[in-house]
């Protein structure tokens, strides 16, 4: 049996102005940056930089556009012209987005690309004199280097490895002459097959004397006794005194275990963080400021207004001009909307970041991490009336 039924319903959904502003807050310098940048390519209507004039002439009178009539028939539109020229009569640097000053963008140095471990390698290796072969598997040797400057791999698989990728057929002996001389690049120790060729490499380099020569022995015939601590058998095997042994350990334990750690270490990817806010002592207070890139100066095109104003003042509107109204006025709502979403960022992040600022004072002003207080987002909403 049919029945109707009366239901009443509250419920609450995000506008899509609403979502994209609450993913606008959400993002970083870098990535606000780049949104910015995508709005300017998508919406002609929006400019970014100083507005040169500082406020526009007022001289239209409120009217509706009720029709137009291109020859034949007549289109109603309920566009209100003066709705977007009236802010005609408002200073331009209230249109603006930014009202901080260009001194207040935290100005960031470049970073150098720099040179990678093995181009590093490669370059002193055109210093060598090589014929054809050498030099490609020279080329494979140091490619083959891992970031610690080690070359975990057989002889035997080096050759193989060339044959099928390179195209190169060469034998062991070749390698390994080709492989000594890899060894002699910087940093000392470089191209090792194992901890002990590194270490043993590093001692070659070195001038010498008594407990380098000590030293050498232990690595190079006692390699196992070492690493285990075995002090006892490497006193009775050497038959030296404890004094000497002391001397040899200290010349091992000057040598870098991992030669190609610090340079590859120089060339990984900076991923370099920049600051939304900055907050300094003054007079034993802290004093808030906000990132200037934070605050693009952004207005609307006056190019824009300036067609509206040319399609109030013809006397024939016709349909092409209907058409354009109607795109200049999307463009314009679009910018309008987003100038008003920057402003909003900017006033919650400020709020929000301020209520943290005063929450953790007491480690502001010291810089003592004993006086962090704990911290949900809870305590923070509350504080600025906002929902988590």
């Amino acid at each position: 049996m049919l029945k109707q039924q009366l239901n009443f319903k509250l419920s609450q959904k995000l506008s899509p102005q609403q979502i994209q502003l609450m993913k606008l807050i959400q993002l970083p310098t870098q990535a606000f940056e780049q949104r910015i940048s995508e709005e300017l390519e998508e919406n002609p209507a929006l400019d970014s930089g100083k507005d040169e004039e500082d406020s526009l002439d007022d001289e239209f009178n409120n009217e509706e556009i009720d029709d137009y009539d291109d020859g034949s028939e007549v289109i109603e539109t309920d566009i209100n012209i003066d709705d977007y020229l009236s802010d005609d009569e408002i200073p331009s640097y209230k249109l603006s987005a930014n009202n901080y000053s260009i001194d207040d963008e935290d100005k960031q140095t470049p970073f150098a690309s720099g040179t990678s471990f093995n181009q590093y390698l490669q370059q002193q290796l055109n210093t060598y004199r090589l014929d054809d072969e050498e030099r490609e598997i020279a080329k494979f040797l140091v490619g083959s280097v891992d970031e610690s400057g080690y070359i975990r791999r057989d002889i035997q698989d080096i050759v193989d490895d060339m044959a099928f990728t390179q195209n190169v057929y060469t034998s062991e002996e070749k390698i390994s002459k080709v492989l000594e001389i890899v060894q002699e690049l910087d940093p000392a120790g470089v191209a090792a097959r194992d901890l002990q060729e590194c270490l043993s490499l590093q001692l070659k380099r070195k001038s010498d004397s008594e407990s380098l020569v000590l030293a050498t022995q232990i690595i190079e015939e006692a390699f196992d006794h070492f690493t285990k601590k075995h002090y006892k058998k490497l006193l009775s095997k050497f038959d030296i005194s404890e004094d000497e042994l002391r001397e040899a350990i200290h010349e091992i334990e000057c040598l870098n275990p991992k030669p190609g750690g610090t340079y590859a270490g120089n060339t990984r990817m900076i991923e370099h963080v920049v600051p939304d806010f900055a907050i300094k002592i003054v007079e034993n207070e802290l004093e808030l400021t906000l990132n200037g890139r934070n605050a693009p100066e952004l207005h609307v095109s006056h190019e824009y207004t300036n067609m509206l104003k040319g399609y109030r003042d013809s006397t024939k509107k016709s349909k092409s001009q209907k058409d354009a109204v109607l795109f200049i006025k999307q463009k314009l709502d679009a910018a309008k909307w987003f100038i008003d979403a920057i402003k909003q960022r900017q006033q919650t992040l400020f709020v929000t970041m301020n209520a943290i600022m005063h929450h953790q004072k007491a480690y502001f002003l010291s810089g003592d991490e004993r006086k962090l207080k704990p911290m949900i987002l809870k305590d923070i909403a509350d504080k600025i009336n906002m929902d988590v």
